[in-house]
């Protein structure tokens, strides 16, 4: 099947786990630092305490794996061990990417068709930088995000079209209970490019628990 795909010109590449793992692995090292009293704190995501950021990420990841008729692995629960569920969670994300057969096949997803692997890295993978940032503000960690993921992050948002960022920023507009990114938070012009990228998502970048 690998041979058919790459006939097809449709050729996976380790870019993407690459850089799936880099950030899963500095995600992983904020869960691991989290106190256990710190776990009820407030986050930046309103109604969200800290160990909420964590329970999204791993149910993005299990969003990840259903259009391949998928489920994640029996593992902790978020409740029960965060770091876990997440190791887990995670796990199965990376078998994904680590298979060019299942990482090369197509999904239908919100924002049309394309592959496994391309899905992963548009969701859940560049969901991670920012999710980190709010783990590391709600439990006094440091909050720098990488500046690649930053740079990235920002022409990607720039890129999209005004009305899909509207479509982003509307409250169910991907399913009940849903919301992408806030409405963009002014700051200062001279703020710094991470401030910048996290107002434009909705996030105040002066917050604090």
């Amino acid at each position: 099947m690998l041979d058919e795909l790459k006939e097809k010109g449709i050729l996976v590449t380790s870019e993407i786990a690459g850089r799936y793992r880099r950030r899963a692995d500095a995600f992983e090292r904020k869960v691991a630092a989290v106190r256990p009293d710190q776990w009820s704190h407030p986050s930046p995501c309103a109604q969200w305490t800290a160990r909420d950021v964590v329970r999204h990420i791993v149910d993005m990841h299990a969003a990840m794996l259903r259009p391949l008729g998928r489920s994640l692995s029996p593992a902790p629960t978020v409740d029960d061990d965060p770091v876990a569920a997440f190791r887990a969670a995670r796990a199965d994300v990376g078998a994904i990417l680590g298979d060019p057969v299942l990482a090369a096949l197509p999904c239908d997803t919100p924002t049309g068709p394309m592959t496994a692997e391309q899905h992963i890295d548009q969701v859940v993978s560049d969901d991670l930088p920012l999710h980190g940032w709010d783990l590391a503000r709600a439990t006094s960690q440091d909050d720098t995000m990488d500046a690649d993921d930053v740079e990235r992050a920002w022409a990607a948002m720039k890129a999209l079209p005004a009305e899909f960022m509207d479509k982003l920023r509307t409250p169910g507009a991907f399913g009940p209970g849903i919301e992408v990114f806030g409405p963009q938070v002014q700051i200062e012009d001279n703020a710094s490019p991470q401030d910048k990228l996290l107002a434009f998502v909705g996030r105040d970048p002066r917050w604090r628990p």
